[in-house]
């Protein structure tokens, strides 16, 4: 990243008349703060903000952002610049501020229909050395996220996504509570599938990334994007809620799911609910064991 200040980036990007001249607060997600900035020649730009330490979040935002727009196929903000701050002491991204619309009559539905296409874009430029994974390891949320090729999507889902979660979380199990973990991942192939082909997913698929864009129709915002299966970005919209029935039976539409992708989607949501208690703490260990209990075997 380049070390400037967002007044310089400014400056670079429209001129050196054309400075910041208020910023006020908005919401930008749980680990960054955010502002809308005020630009002298009327313009409106969204900045996020982080600590220097933290610069890996807006390198691994920017790498997230440009997977998913280079598919093509569903809108998702860009990126006008980034930077560290040394002076003043933080890291920055800007983006034009997307100021929201009324959705359109098929958003649901073109939502749906833009989110099976990128699902289907060939991946072989996102991962190299194995068919599931990507370039460099990111985030989920604040969490690390480990994004190391493997060849099988059982394997990488047991590898990558639960393994290093349950290491963190191992304080919360008692000796039955490990065996259980142990036989689950011993047993995984038993429970999930490999997929017919694999697929770029955003990675932290829930209401709070996506947004109704200028044109009335969904932006996704905030990936933490990896090659997988992309049952696991469908069963991350039902963890919380917040995507419309008609979504699912548009997207059933455009993209075959398997009939019993129902008894592997706790199991894909296992993995956000042991982010989730290894970031935010006990609030989440009922809904981990109770994962746990209805995969043994």
């Amino acid at each position: 990243m380049q070390r400037l200040s967002p007044q310089q980036a400014v400056r670079n990007l429209y001129g050196t008349d054309t400075r910041i001249i208020s910023q006020y607060p908005v919401s930008g997600g749980d680990c960054n703060e955010a502002f809308c900035l005020s630009l002298s020649d009327g313009q409106k730009l969204f900045m996020k903000k982080n600590s220097l330490n933290n610069v890996s979040f807006f390198e691994a935002e920017c790498d997230g952002l440009a997977a998913m727009a280079e598919t093509g196929t569903i809108s998702v903000p860009e990126i006008l610049a980034s930077g560290i701050d040394e002076k003043a002491g933080f890291s920055f991204l800007l983006m034009p501020y997307l100021d929201g619309s009324v959705k359109k009559k098929d958003y649901w539905e073109k939502f749906a229909l833009q989110l099976s296409q990128m699902h289907k874009v060939d991946t072989e430029n996102y991962v190299s050395g194995g068919n599931f994974g990507f370039e460099k390891d990111n985030f989920i949320g604040a969490g690390e996220q480990i994004n190391t090729p493997r060849e099988s999507w059982i394997t990488f889902f047991r590898d990558c996504r639960l393994i290093p979660q349950f290491r963190k979380a191992q304080d919360w199990f008692d000796d039955a509570g490990r065996k259980s973990v142990i036989r689950l991942l011993d047993h995984l192939d038993q429970y999930l599938e490999e997929p017919e082909y694999p697929s770029l997913l955003h990675g932290d698929l829930w209401g709070g990334n996506y947004m109704i864009g200028p044109d009335g129709y969904a932006w996704l915002i905030d990936p933490a994007v990896y090659v997988g299966y992309r049952e696991a970005d469908l069963a991350m919209t039902e963890l919380f809620g917040g995507f419309s029935a008609s979504f699912y039976q548009a997207y059933r539409e455009y993209a075959d799911i398997s009939p019993d992708y129902d008894d592997r989607r706790d199991l894909y949501n296992l993995y956000h609910m042991l982010n989730h208690l290894n970031l935010f703490g006990g609030g989440y260990y009922r809904s981990v064991t109770g994962i746990l209990k209805r995969y043994q075997r």
